[in-house]
């Protein structure tokens, strides 16, 4: 794709990195086939090939409208057109750059701008969204459904392991997964505890910048990772081993700290090392895989269907571990019909495009039912709280079933 980006962008990091970027595609069009938002809307300007021709636009110059917003702001930013690419263009970042620059030009309407400021402001900070949400859980009876769909049945967090291990890694506790779901981090620490591995929670280690990245404050999220980083940093240096993603969008956000934090002299380094010690679940249980298919023999009889995020398959790009690992302990794995497409959650999505969220809801509902499972599994706390509001199938991070199996319950 030839390019000649305006005087405003053309000679920055930024402005570079889209050049690359768009040059690299060939217009195939192979990516609008997997796209869920054009099979939902039939449009090409809401898939790939069409937000990439109005980025391209506003880069060379001509003035972005509340249309092209809107379009760009459509994209769940799911990156399944990333893995369908033959041609390896880097579609999330740039669209990430895209939605900046529009941003920067187009005001939204007031009613999306107290939306997005609540998001990025709100749920980031654990010492509010905490209480919140357990305000929610006791009146949850009461909340109009709309509300009920965010706010999961409360759960015990059960017990930490007390145990200390020679082996080290950190994990990140997150944001709203405590507060939403927090037997995840716990039965991740039993997990580990019983395989000899000791997890330490920085506490001052926070949200990742995934939400306030993909809601246009990139600075604000920047602010977040070199938090993170600074809470991390004296463990690393004291020898963890690696940092653990419970929640696959955290994973994938930290994995790119040293990218997003290259031009950031204090903390490049850090931040690519950060980066390269960071690994999903999958990623590091398969080392104990054969202890876990022994420890584990005849207890797993069940059927569950396995419902991959996105940012896991595609942001990550990591693929059929967790099947792997849940079959080597005795688990029959089901991935459904169309199971590389987006559930809909896709972080603040189903807020802020509630209509098309709920349509990619009950479609991977649907599916993940038709497998006749017992319960749907994932690796991500805003795809478990959006399925579980659309099924009365119980629905649970994978961890949890090792957890369980392993404690004997």
């Amino acid at each position: 794709m030839q390019t000649n980006l305006a005087d405003f962008i053309k000679d920055t990091r930024e402005g570079q990195e889209a050049d690359t970027i768009l040059r690299n595609c060939v217009h195939c069009g192979f990516c609008t086939a997997t796209c869920p938002t054009y099979q939902l809307l039939g449009d090409e300007l809401d898939g790939p090939r069409g937000r990439i021709y109005l980025i391209k636009q506003v880069l060379e110059g001509k003035e972005p409208t509340a249309k092209t917003q809107l379009h760009l702001d459509r994209c769940l930013t799911c990156r399944n057109c990333e893995t369908t690419c033959p041609s390896g263009v880097q579609y999330g970042r740039l669209v990430d750059i895209g939605r900046k620059v529009v941003a920067e030009r187009v005001a939204y309407p007031l009613s999306q701008q107290w939306k997005r400021t609540l998001l990025k402001e709100f749920l980031p900070r654990k010492w509010l969204f905490t209480p919140a949400m357990k305000t929610g859980q006791l009146f949850r009876p009461l909340l109009p459904k709309s509300l009920k769909n965010k706010v999961p049945r409360a759960q015990p967090a059960g017990a930490w392991p007390a145990r200390a291990h020679a082996r080290k890694m950190l994990l990140l506790d997150g944001c709203v997964q405590p507060a939403m779901a927090p037997n995840i981090n716990a039965a991740t620490a039993r997990v580990f505890d019983a395989l000899g591995v000791q997890l330490q929670v920085a506490p001052k280690a926070g949200c990742c910048g995934a939400i306030r990245h993909h809601l246009n404050d990139q600075d604000g999220a920047l602010d977040d990772m070199r938090r993170n980083i600074d809470a991390w940093w004296p463990l690393v240096e004291d020898g963890a081993e690696a940092i653990v993603m419970t929640a696959s969008g955290c994973g994938v956000m930290v994995k790119d700290y040293g990218h997003l934090l290259i031009d950031d002299a204090a903390y490049a380094e850090k931040a690519r090392r950060i980066s390269a010690m960071t690994k999903d679940l999958s990623e590091i249980l398969p080392e104990f895989e054969n202890e876990l298919a022994s420890r584990l023999a005849g207890k797993m009889n069940q059927r569950v269907a396995w419902h991959p995020p996105c940012t896991l398959q595609h942001g990550q790009q990591i693929r059929g571990k967790v099947e792997q690992l849940l079959r080597a302990v005795g688990i029959d794995v089901q991935l459904c019909a169309d199971s590389h497409l987006c559930c809909g959650s896709a972080g603040t999505y189903s807020v802020l495009h509630p209509d098309l969220s709920y349509q990619l809801r009950d479609r991977k509902v649907a599916n993940l039912e038709a497998t006749g499972a017992e319960r749907i599994v994932s690796a991500n706390i805003g795809c478990l709280t959006h399925l579980q509001s659309g099924t009365d199938m119980p629905v649970e991070h994978w961890i949890e079933l090792i957890d369980r199996a392993l404690s004997g319950t």
